[in-house]
């Protein structure tokens, strides 16, 4: 019996594509485990190791999402041997986060319950995570074939609303500083306006530049209408820090840059190859 390594391909053929996706997925664990180790996570590492391992649990969702649009936009059906994967990593991170909790509450497992169902954001945050455990337990084939195809796309489903979850639980224990969660949300729109486009056969290069364009100027609201209802700031000094290019990248410019990779994707996809230019010609 083979042994599934996780860069094989399903006939466990080495997968370079894989391979590249697990380095990426491992290097932000060792990245906080090894700073982690030799004490330069700061005054407070535990703190700060549990809130990367949250950040990056969130990321990886939003890349197992993106890889449906990256697929529709490319054609590239090989990304889609990475969602599984990268779903997975997801959970992974996002347990880790929760035991690194449980750490910070001295193991003391009564008190991480009362403060899951005391704190709303935590609460929320505990909701997504049972979600996500519901996915992860379901990912593998024979759960396709023992729930069906249909049940289990409808279960799979789930990602949508506990992403949404996940990225408010951060926007809520970040209070302060959410340029991280204002791009997240963004990211998050713009994925899912691609599903919309491809659903309404209005996917091609021109609407995704559109998008790119339209997705400016809704994460600076998003970004304004946060601060002004969570932190008082007024929502039009906001807006204006987006026209500041002194700062640093703000959400809105970040968004507005990964939407533009997207047309430039279509494009690039829609140039023929030299090598069929030469061919047709002959």
């Amino acid at each position: 019996m083979d042994i599934a390594f996780p860069w094989n391909d399903r006939q466990g053929r080495f997968a370079p594509l894989k391979a590249l996706a697990l380095a990426g997925i491992i290097a932000p664990g060792l990245w906080i485990g090894g700073h982690g180790l030799n004490g330069t996570l700061g005054a407070k590492p535990l703190e700060v190791a549990l809130h990367e391992t949250g950040l990056w649990a969130v990321r990886l969702l939003l890349v197992t999402l993106a890889i449906t649009p990256l697929r529709l936009i490319t054609g590239w059906g090989k990304l889609m041997q990475l969602r599984r994967m990268l779903g997975v990593a997801a959970l992974a991170y996002t347990l880790i986060h929760l035991f690194l909790y449980v750490v910070q509450q001295r193991y003391d497992l009564v008190v991480v319950v009362l403060e899951i169902i005391k704190r709303f954001y935590l609460t929320i945050g505990f909701v997504a995570l049972a979600a996500m455990v519901a996915l992860g337990v379901t990912s593998t084939d024979g759960s396709i074939r023992r729930m069906g195809a249909e049940s289990w796309n409808r279960l799979h489903r789930l990602i949508y609303p506990l992403t949404v979850l996940a990225i408010f639980h951060a926007f809520l224990q970040a209070k302060i500083n959410v340029s991280e969660e204002v791009v997240q949300i963004g990211v998050f729109v713009v994925l899912m306006a691609v599903r919309f486009l491809h659903r309404r056969l209005w996917l091609n290069a021109w609407t995704l530049l559109a998008l790119a364009l339209f997705a400016v100027p809704i994460t600076a609201a998003l970004e304004a209408l946060w601060y002004g209802l969570a932190t008082g700031v007024p929502w039009r000094r906001v807006l204006d820090a987006n026209l500041m290019p002194a700062l640093v990248p703000r959400p809105a410019v970040v968004v507005g840059a990964i939407a533009l990779a997207l047309p430039l994707l279509a494009i690039f996809r829609a140039r023929p190859s030299a090598a069929g230019t030469r061919r047709a010609s002959l």
